[in-house]
């Protein structure tokens, strides 16, 4: 099945603000990842591991595309675990007063061989959470 996730999720704050949510490494740490080595710059590599302290799943991701305000795109991928990689685009489109944010994850099935953490039904409830309630909350605090 080679069908990206794809979420999305209108939110109710300025543009500017929803790219520095997403684009700014101190932001980040608010509602995503701690991601220090952050920089966004096509071809930079970022590094980080989930929350909690048990560094159990080292995420390395490459900047691939930047619009400003528009799109991020990235790799996303697991070294530990494996050498294939998926492809994550943010697509920020505004609306009025709000802004439409689109998530799309691809290539999720180089994962399916890596267990039920990898799976399609866990990365769409992770993405959802992520922008639909952390992303969310905390731009429209």
């Amino acid at each position: 099945m080679n069908t990206p996730i794809i979420i999305q999720y209108k939110i109710n704050a300025p543009i500017d603000k929803v790219w520095k949510a997403l684009t700014d490494k101190n932001e980040m740490k608010s509602w995503y990842f701690d991601i220090q080595d952050f920089e966004p710059e096509v071809g930079k590599v970022f590094n980080f591991y989930e929350p909690g302290g048990e560094n159990k799943y080292h995420h390395q991701c490459q900047i691939l595309e930047i619009i400003p305000a528009r799109l991020l795109k990235h790799s996303w991928s697991y070294p530990d675990f494996s050498p294939l990689k998926t492809i994550v685009t943010w697509e920020l489109f505004p609306e009025d007063h709000s802004v439409q944010v689109k998530l799309t994850h691809e290539g999720i099935e180089n994962f399916k061989d890596l267990g039920e953490n990898f799976s399609r039904e866990s990365f769409t409830g992770g993405w959802n959470s992520i922008i639909g309630d952390s992303l969310k909350t905390y731009l429209e605090k």
